[in-house]
């Protein structure tokens, strides 16, 4: 049966309130006799089927869930994708006659192209792990991991590829400032930097958290349970 709603409404997401459900059900199933899966009640239903029915809503409000924060999340990634792309080949002070960068030995400028790649990879990881949730089947027990760990993979290359792009922001930055008497705007420019990705990580982390110990952290009997034969 469907857990009541105060049990419910402590976990955030109806995806992962799916996914704690689907952890009762296999955490029972796995202390009774395996003659029980196949039993029917009254109505003539297994456990499994009066388990499905239970929570077909649920299903589908996390399956709306889960599709709403890959939606806005791949449309950030997208953009950031675009600027780093962009930004490679714009790179900071240009080039010299020969085509190379003129700031190509330049420690500083090493790190905005490091930065720079890292940015634009971890944001093409996270776009495409968040096209695969869109395009996802959403049977019930894909809940229980395969879900939750495509979200977990975007959500996490989302948060290095802002962190990576601000840090190839101020890179390009202290490039070009280093040499001239306004370089003292580098300090409150690389303090700014740091506001989207402490946003980001107060906004998003606890739920990256949220969902990683759910799928990967101590089972729901957590203790040595007797089991029924």
């Amino acid at each position: 049966m469907l857990a009541p709603s105060e049990k419910l409404d402590g976990i955030s997401g109806a995806a992962l309130q799916m996914q704690r459900e689907l952890q009762w059900f296999k955490e029972v199933e796995s202390i009774v006799p395996p003659l029980f899966k196949d039993l029917i009640n009254s109505d003539g239903k297994k456990a499994s089927e009066l388990f499905s029915q239970q929570h077909a809503d649920l299903v589908t409000e996390g399956e709306k869930w889960m599709k709403e924060i890959a939606t806005s999340s791949s449309f950030v990634a997208a953009l950031i994708v675009t600027i780093m792309f962009a930004a490679a080949f714009t790179i900071p002070g240009g080039n010299n006659d020969k085509g190379a960068p003129i700031f190509l030995d330049d420690t500083l400028f090493m790190v905005f192209i490091i930065s720079d790649s890292i940015s634009l990879f971890s944001a093409t990881t996270s776009v495409l792990m968040f096209l695969g949730i869109l395009t996802s089947v959403y049977a019930e027990n894909k809940f229980l991991t395969r879900l939750p760990t495509k979200l977990i993979i975007g959500l996490s290359a989302l948060f290095i590829s802002i962190a990576a792009m601000m840090i190839a922001f101020c890179a390009a930055l202290a490039v070009l400032l280093k040499e001239s008497s306004t370089k003292v705007v580098m300090i409150p420019i690389i303090l700014l930097a740091c506001v989207p990705v402490t946003l980001f990580a107060l906004l998003q982390f606890p739920l990256l958290v949220n969902i990683f110990i759910s799928t990967y952290g101590p089972g729901i009997f957590n203790r040595n349970v007797q089991r029924l034969y």
